[in-house]
């Protein structure tokens, strides 16, 4: 059996070294920094707008088409991008690459925000309602819709819905998430792998049979506050180590240029190994170009897709210009990457050399929170990539396998997962980012009617 698994990773891990060559890499950053220059650096000037929008957001806009306000289609997104890419994948960049990882996980993350403003504002724009009254939107639809011109747009559409369903439940959506969960459960409550698996079914269950109303109205209640208490924990630490500053971002950087060298645990690793596991593991913890949260923003209650743009681009900027920076540092200012650890065991050990027992739940009830609520986002966009493929008839099978999966996700081998993870995500990227290429005239003409409208009549009222 061991042997078995030997094997598959070694597969495993040779297609996603092709998948996550230097070809998806320059397509990947290169779509962002295009659209950053394209759009006025968007993600600077206009951060501050659309920070505001994100407090004023939590009602959703009068006689506006939509399922959820656009808070709690922010929250959604979030609830599916703040996981375990936030404590367990930058803990795995980071052993693997070196500190330099965070740094360019920090820089695809901030032009990352161009792309994932560009990729809500196409999404609201090119929504549709599907036959149950529900509103689908999304890359796949902003391909078919935006593009019915292009030969392409016919097979680029039903590929991204393919390679989004597989994320969903061979991604993202299920095994990292559940195996966190049920790591952090052992380590602290010592609870069975069997219980704790059960028990995040019967959960998922209950939550996503609901559709996206409940899935909203919880991550509107977990999310923020998770997301407040694990920052104000990483604070707390960075707060307790301030003079290792200096000496901890010096590292970053001149990592990121020069690669590390071995040190305790650490094997070493070069400049190319940093740079593909910090952008890697950032798509994985914030998704920008994977197409994923756009689909979240498409059921939004707004009527300018610019705006849905603007507060979905705060996505990004919330998960790893924030919480992954975090993270991050305090694993390198701690020099818990050094250490024999890996995963959830390294960032574990990090808070509880500041903050003893108690940084260690920190990070455990964290994750499981996080994890969960990634579950129940990805549960809502690979049905929505489902409904698109299938229509509305393949949404209830597709809910019953995914939770069926999500049961199993606690017997797999953390190497295999995250290298099957990492797969389908790079597979998803690639027909998005062809389709903002294509649209790009789109969003700019949408972005400057919008900011032209702004001037005319002043800032807009909250809701």
């Amino acid at each position: 059996m061991e042997l078995m698994d030997t094997g598959l990773l070694e597969t495993l891990t040779e297609i996603d070294e092709f998948v996550w060559g230097p070809p998806l890499l320059i397509l990947l950053v290169g779509t962002g920094v295009f659209l950053t220059w394209r759009l006025g650096l968007i993600q600077v000037f206009r951060l501050p707008l659309a920070l505001r929008y994100v407090l004023n957001s939590r009602k959703a806009e009068i006689g506006v088409q939509g399922d959820v306000s656009s808070f709690a289609a922010l929250s959604t997104a979030l609830s599916a991008t703040i996981g375990t890419g936030n404590i367990v994948g930058v803990a795995t960049a980071i052993k693997v690459g070196g500190p330099g990882a965070l740094f360019w996980m920090f820089l695809a993350a901030f032009f990352g925000m161009a792309t994932m403003y560009s990729e809500s504002l196409l999404a609201v724009k090119y929504r549709t309602v599907d036959a149950n009254g529900q509103m689908s939107g999304g890359p796949m639809y902003y391909i078919k819709n935006g593009l019915e011109h292009k030969k392409y747009s016919r097979v680029l559409a039903p590929l991204f819905a393919f390679f989004g369903v597989n994320v969903a439940l061979f991604g993202i959506g299920t095994f990292p998430q559940v195996n966190a969960i049920v790591d952090s459960a052992r380590i602290a409550f010592n609870i069975p792998e069997v219980l704790s698996a059960l028990a995040i079914s019967l959960f998922v269950a209950f939550v996503t049979l609901g559709g996206i109303r409940r899935i909203a109205a919880v991550a509107q209640l977990v999310v923020p506050f998770m997301a407040m208490a694990y920052v104000l924990g990483c604070l707390v630490i960075i707060t307790l180590n301030l003079e290792k500053i200096p000496e901890t971002f010096a590292l970053i950087v001149s990592s990121a240029f020069t690669g590390t060298a071995a040190r305790g645990g650490f094997l070493g690793a070069g400049v190319m190994l940093a740079v593909r596991m910090g952008i890697a593991r950032g798509i994985f913890s914030n998704e920008s170009g994977l197409g994923s949260a756009p689909i979240a923003a498409a059921a939004a209650k707004v009527k300018e897709p610019a705006k849905q743009g603007l507060i979905s681009m705060t996505g990004t900027f919330f998960d790893t210009i924030v919480v992954c920076l975090m993270t991050g540092t305090v694993l390198i200012m701690t020099d818990s990457w050094t250490e024999d650890l890996s995963g959830v065991y390294m960032t574990s050990y990090a808070f509880s050399t500041s903050l003893a027992e108690t940084g260690s739940y920190i990070v455990t009830v964290g994750l499981m929170f996080f994890a969960f609520t990634t579950i129940l986002g990805w549960n809502y966009y690979g049905e929505r990539c489902t409904e698109f493929l299938f229509g509305v008839k393949g949404i209830l099978p597709y809910k019953i396998i995914y939770i069926l999966i999500v049961s199993s996700g606690a017997f797999l081998t953390l190497d295999v997962i995250w290298v099957l993870a990492d797969i389908v995500n790079g597979l998803m990227t690639i027909p998005n980012l062809i389709a903002l290429l294509a649209l790009r005239k789109v969003i700019a003409a949408e972005t400057e009617q919008y900011f032209e409208k702004l001037k005319l009549k002043g800032p807009e009222p909250e809701n």
